[in-house]
């Protein structure tokens, strides 16, 4: 595990970070100082852990409304969903159509697909 030096309001803090995600620690870290800047510099409060409690409780919030909004969002369906059925693209493409046609004659005799 790689360790990096990074700075948080001003205040140096070593980390340690896995292999290869130094990237997304980075920028972790980034809007975790900017978070805590910005309500530092609002001028409110000045103790550092409450500065970090609420930075942290801010993050988590905007988390989790992305989450809900992610969740609630319509799922996009295929290109070859959206096109229509296997039975639509039979009637339309020969080769579809050959290959269906296969696929019924080796699964008839059997009747189950596992």
């Amino acid at each position: 595990m790689k360790q990096i030096e990074v700075q948080i309001m001003g205040q140096s803090y070593l980390l340690g970070c896995p292999d290869g995600g130094e990237a997304q620690l980075r920028e972790a870290v980034e809007r975790v100082d900017a978070a805590m800047c910005k309500i530092r510099d609002a001028g409110k409060v000045k103790a550092r852990d409450r500065i970090a409690v609420l930075a942290s409780l801010n993050l988590a919030f905007d988390l989790a409304a992305q989450q809900a909004t992610a969740a609630a969002a319509p799922v996009a369906v295929p290109p070859a969903e959206a096109a229509g059925t296997a039975a639509d693209t039979a009637e339309t493409d020969p080769k579809a159509a050959q290959l269906i046609q296969r696929l019924d004659q080796a699964l008839a005799g059997d009747g189950h697909l596992l």
